[in-house]
């Protein structure tokens, strides 16, 4: 058995002051965990939003319904960092030829080390 065959489906639609069950918290916190990881973002961006999304898991183990109300926060904000056109991420240029020696290399090895 999967660690998220109960994760699957989502369960019956909640009311706004209802805090959420721990399976249904979980699904979410799973899919935020994929949007996080997945971002194009600069890694100092990136590991900002990680820290977030930690801070609400921990929560997660003492409120479900604070964790909730913050994880709608982090979801709304990842909605609209990736509705932004993030920067293109650079490309690396392409390497240096190697400068040409006219010593070969024999020469600057020394004999019997």
């Amino acid at each position: 058995m999967a660690a998220d065959d109960r994760l699957r489906t989502s369960t019956a639609p909640r009311g706004l002051s209802e805090a959420p069950g721990p399976d249904e918290l979980a699904r979410r916190l799973r899919d935020a965990h994929r949007r996080v990881r997945a971002l194009a973002l600069p890694p100092v961006d990136k590991e900002r939003i990680a820290r977030r999304f930690v801070a609400i898991c921990d929560l997660a183990k003492r409120d479900l319904g604070h964790a909730a109300a913050r994880l709608d926060l982090l979801l709304a904000d990842l909605a609209a960092a990736s509705a932004v056109p993030s920067r293109a991420p650079e490309t690396p240029s392409p390497p240096r030829p190697r400068p040409v020696s006219d010593t070969p290399r024999e020469r600057n090895i020394t004999q019997g080390d």
